[in-house]
């Protein structure tokens, strides 16, 4: 028995328009399903990207995320890319600020950071 491959990756945000404009229009996940969930009172929606799947639940009372101090749990999502410099441009030419590209000296190639609407951090690593 063995674990496979990452089945979807659940994300809580506080504003679907802006997690919609985000994901959707400037990362170009489609959304793919949209289901209302009586028993919540809210709408668990899937985006996807290639093999990479988000629900997305849309809690406008969730706590903010603690960041400084970091806290135990998920610290952030790493997207694979081949090349990061042009990618890195395509995001500023959307207003995504990244931080400045680093070299990753524990696992090789170089990545840079940066945030979605709530503030989830999120990387590139080439």
């Amino acid at each position: 028995m063995f674990l496979g491959r990452q089945h979807h990756i659940a994300i809580i945000a506080s504003d679907w328009e802006k997690a919609r404009e985000f994901y959707v229009e400037k990362l170009g996940f489609a959304l793919i399903r949209e289901v209302y969930r009586p028993a919540q009172d809210d709408y668990l929606r899937m985006l996807r990207q290639g093999d990479t799947t988000l629900e997305l639940f849309i809690r406008p009372d969730a706590p903010r995320r603690v960041t400084d101090p970091e806290a135990m749990g998920l610290r952030h999502l790493a997207f694979h890319v081949e090349d990061i410099e042009p990618v890195v441009r395509w995001l500023n030419s959307m207003g995504i600020e990244t931080e400045p590209i680093r070299v990753d000296a524990v696992n090789g190639g170089r990545f840079t950071f940066f945030k979605d609407p709530d503030g989830l951090p999120l990387e590139l690593h080439e």
